[in-house]
């Protein structure tokens, strides 16, 4: 049954042994490595690949030591709660709100690494796997293709597989899956769970819906940033698309990539949240499935809304844009004056005007605040 899902899938242990051969030997990733020779030499990375026997080795060797040095140099405070509301050897479907490409998955396998947890699989989309290097590195680390190219015919026949491939993983190889609650990253700074995710997850079997996603254990995942890296990228996407569709340069993936792992991010909190299963029991059954669909996804919304960690710059950002002073009292005037400098050199781009793109970079960060009022839903 694997074979079919090669087009997709990350490398078996069998292939892992090449692909930890073709990465030592790669002249690119070597240079990569000297991000983390502070924590270990080059000697030693060659000689603790010359001894993996998995998967998980070469995460607890590579992946893991990248990731601390990552939060060293770009967060000030990493806070990651909820591991308490797994059990050890059950799988999990984690939907989570997606605000960067690499760090919000790369947090979350880094939590459970540092508990001696068991990693999740990843579902990446393939228009992010720019080059060979980032490809092998990407499917070490457990990570499967969501193809978003193509004809109707292919994408229909993708998701089909993309299905059954999530719903293999948590029953035959009792592994966990991570994926966002949307199609690409939340631009706008509203976390919304779309129920077309939700369908396609239900889509390999004629089962009721619901009832198939009961037994996918669903645990909603949350990630808050004092400060969003790829800010400034998001709030012009969202001002050049205003009057038509905006079309990525070659490469800007990869520069958001960089982005997210390289720019400040201040404060984290990462929170895994509790399974949806017993509240999926008390939907209405007479429901049509749409509205179903419509009901998991708010219930998953729900627990992301409660779980999201409000900073400063969510506050300070609703009170500029509402011009008002409704919460004043959780930001001092020094917050605020560093903020806004903050805005002011994000909003500084040579194609969208500054007053425009500081609305944009004000939206998001309010918006987490609006949607914890019940106002964007």
């Amino acid at each position: 049954m694997e074979d079919a899902f090669l087009p997709i899938r990350h490398y078996n242990e069998r292939e892992a042994r090449f692909a930890w051969k073709y990465l030592i030997e790669n002249e690119d990733f070597r240079k990569a490595l000297k991000l983390i020779e502070h924590k270990v030499s080059l000697e030693q990375i060659e000689g603790e690949f010359a001894n993996f026997k998995s998967t998980y080795d070469f995460q607890l060797s590579v992946a893991k030591r990248f990731i601390e040095t990552f939060v060293e140099k770009t967060v000030s405070v990493l806070d990651m709660r909820g591991l308490e509301n797994l059990q050890p050897d059950v799988p999990y479907l984690f939907i989570a709100n997606h605000r960067d490409i690499v760090m919000d998955t790369a947090l979350l396998q880094y939590y459970f690494m540092a508990n001696g947890r068991p990693t999740s699989k990843i579902a990446f989309g393939n228009n992010l796997i720019s080059m060979p290097l980032l490809d092998a590195f990407s499917k070490l680390n457990k990570m499967f293709i969501v193809k978003r190219d193509g004809t109707i015919r292919e994408k229909l026949a993708s998701s089909k597989l993309l299905s059954e491939y999530i719903h293999y993983s948590l029953t035959v190889e009792n592994d966990s899956v991570w994926t966002a609650q949307r199609n690409g990253r939340t631009k706008d700074g509203i976390d919304k769970t779309q129920p077309g995710l939700l369908k396609m997850l239900t889509e390999w079997s004629s089962e009721e819906p619901v009832s198939l996603l009961m037994k996918m254990n669903i645990v909603p995942v949350t990630i808050s940033y004092e400060y969003e890296p790829c800010d400034k990228q998001k709030a012009r996407e969202l001002a050049l698309s205003e009057n038509a569709p905006y079309v990525k340069q070659p490469g800007e993936d990869f520069m958001s990539m960089q982005q997210g792992i390289f720019g400040y991010k201040g404060k984290i909190t990462l929170v895994i949240g509790k399974s949806l299963t017993g509240q999926l029991d008390l939907i209405d059954d007479t429901m049509k499935v749409n509205d179903k669909l419509a009901e998991v996804a708010h219930l998953i919304d729900k627990q992301i809304y409660a779980d999201y960690q409000l900073y400063s710059t969510n506050y300070i950002a609703f009170d500029m844009l509402e011009n008002c002073c409704n919460f004043s009292d959780k930001y001092d005037g020094k917050q605020r004056a560093d903020f806004e400098e903050y805005l002011k050199k994000q909003a500084a781009v040579p194609d969208v005007a500054e007053e425009k793109m500081m609305d944009y970079l004000l939206r998001i960060y309010a918006n987490p605040v609006k949607s914890s009022l019940g106002l964007t839903y």
